[in-house]
């Protein structure tokens, strides 16, 4: 398989993602952007294939792109700035012929690589990468068994509307569960649990900011949550507390709220990420 990234040895992110291209066997072409920058067409031609206009590619934090007054530039005056201060291209830009990805997080790069990894991939700061599996009717008891076993609910697994997906290591060792409930921009995360045996090694980040980053793919715009006993963990992760009274509609009427979960549950929100 043919893999070119667009990389900045300086990024943490683009060093994980390499890492990750790396694991799979395949050497690709690396190119640095900032001492080779694609030329002005080429960039275009990065932005057509994502599906993205050309700012969406481009870096705000740490770069000059406020101080240049980029906010409302057009496309010809993101390339002159971009000729100026190749910094201004977020990184890494991954492209092989799957497809053209930014890969924010590194671990967007899995769904580009056609060879499978070959060690469970942990990234430079110890964070383990989790792949997100959808589970199908079929699958649904191991869902069942493991929310069982940790006391969560489950009655209402079968109805529509939701999603569940199966986390595993990169090499498809299973290490939790958790899904997503709702169409609109509140979305509710629910019937998270990690396998007792992956605990305490930040699986349970991993799977939480995954399903945060589905949610959000998927349009979402808030994550609503019911906890009995991991406030503290959520709160870590930038959830904050609320009056259930607060609720949207969409989310009062949930299984989960109406009665499945006690009233002494802690109810917390969050903004879904835009930028990672």
């Amino acid at each position: 398989m043919t893999v070119t990234i667009y990389h900045n040895p300086a990024c943490g992110t683009s060093r994980n993602t390499l890492a990750m291209i790396r694991n799979a066997g395949i050497e690709p072409t690396v190119i640095e952007y900032l001492q080779t920058p694609p030329t002005r067409a080429e960039l275009m031609d990065l932005a057509a294939r994502m599906g993205l206009p050309l700012r969406s590619i481009l870096r705000r934090k740490g770069t000059p792109f406020d101080a240049l007054g980029l906010a409302d530039a057009g496309d010809a005056e993101l390339l002159d700035a971009v000729d100026r201060h190749p910094i201004l291209i977020n990184r890494p830009i991954v492209v092989t012929m799957a497809g053209v990805r930014l890969c924010r997080p590194s671990e967007v790069v899995l769904e580009l690589l056609d060879s499978p990894q070959e060690t469970a991939f942990v990234k430079e700061d110890g964070e383990p990468v989790v792949v997100a599996r959808r589970l199908d009717t079929a699958a649904m008891g191991a869902l069942a068994d493991a929310l069982s076993a940790a006391r969560l609910p489950v009655a209402d697994l079968g109805l529509a509307d939701r999603r569940f997906y199966r986390f595993a290591t990169t090499i498809d060792e299973t290490v939790g569960f958790g899904g997503i409930e709702g169409a609109g921009p509140d979305r509710l995360i629910r019937s998270v649990v990690v396998a007792p045996e992956r605990r305490g090694q930040a699986y349970g980040k991993a799977v939480a900011q995954t399903l945060e980053r589905l949610a959000g793919e998927d349009g979402a715009q808030r994550l609503h949550l019911l906890t009995t006993g991991a406030a503290p963990f959520f709160a870590r992760l930038g959830y904050e507390a609320k009056d259930r009274a607060e609720a949207p509609a969409a989310i009062a009427a949930s299984e989960e709220f109406k009665g499945l979960c006690p009233a002494s549950a802690a109810y917390m929100t969050k903004a879904v990420k835009t930028s990672w």
